[in-house]
């Protein structure tokens, strides 16, 4: 996508886009090595097309179902306008990257099995709802796993816009991943270090939010380093803005969320 041409346009239009809720999960672990989950966007999807990106995505209507007060660890204690969100995030790594992050009745952390594998594809195409699988596997998912990491909202320049909480929580080094082949073509283990160079050096694509939040968990040296450093800091939602400078267009976010004074160029961003 021209974000400047999108910048010039969005001037000059008072149409407003809609801003869907949306979730997504740093999953993060230590063996080898700290490293964080990602999957490779398919080249075919309208946002973020063949970028490296967390796994994600927005709200569906099965994530507000009340009846997940039964099946979800933490329902009680996390903040009723956080239910739904989790409950996406939860359902988006496991859509795209099968990894369901749940307990069992004995409070042991749920590996996967050949059900939930099977299943993958009828739960991202809407055919079977989420909270059925997670009845039937004996499980409850887990919204405490998860740690509130960051919060970005999409720029009025861009055909779609997201308001999207990104959260951080820690993987068992034996949960593997496996991409969903429709909407990720890959999923690997990185370090965040690693996906920032890989970024630098044109090897792979890399949208401004996942860069700067790839950045803010390297700072992290372990896994739960990075929770915690999530769980300290104080949460500024980030709703990058377009300047107009000498040289062009930039993109600038609040100095105080956390990722320092940034100046980017709308031309370097990508979508």
């Amino acid at each position: 996508m021209d974000l400047e041409k999108a910048f010039e346009e969005a001037t000059m239009t008072t149409e407003p886009v809609p801003i869907r809720p949306a979730a997504t999960i740093l999953l993060v672990r230590d063996e080898p090595h700290f490293q964080v989950l990602m999957v490779k966007r398919h080249h075919q999807i309208d946002f973020a097309s063949g970028a490296l990106v967390f796994p994600g995505g927005k709200t569906h209507p099965g994530d507000h179902d009340p009846a997940w007060a039964d099946w979800a660890i933490g329902w009680a204690t996390t903040p009723e306008d956080q239910r739904a969100l989790r409950v996406a995030a939860i359902r988006e790594v496991y859509e795209e990257a099968g990894v369901l992050l749940a307990r069992d009745s004995a409070g042991a952390t749920f590996r996967g099995d050949d059900r939930a594998a099977a299943a993958r594809d009828e739960i991202a195409k809407d055919d079977r709802a989420f909270i059925h699988l997670v009845d039937e596997l004996g499980v409850k998912i887990d919204l405490d796993a998860l740690t509130v990491f960051a919060r970005w909202i999409t720029p009025p320049l861009t055909p779609k816009r997201f308001d999207t909480w990104f959260y951080v929580a820690r993987a068992d080094n034996d949960q593997l991943a496996v991409c969903d082949g429709w909407e990720t073509v890959d999923a690997e283990w990185i370090a965040p270090a690693e996906a920032l160079r890989l970024a630098a050096a044109g090897e792979r694509k890399v949208i401004f939010p996942t860069r700067m939040n790839l950045q803010l968990l390297a700072e992290a040296a372990h896994a739960a380093d990075a929770v915690s450093r999530a769980a300290g800091r104080t949460l500024v939602t980030v709703e990058p803005k377009v300047e107009r400078r000498a040289d062009g267009p930039v993109l600038v976010i609040p100095p105080d969320a956390g990722y320092g004074a940034v100046v980017e160029p709308l031309s370097s961003v990508g979508i």
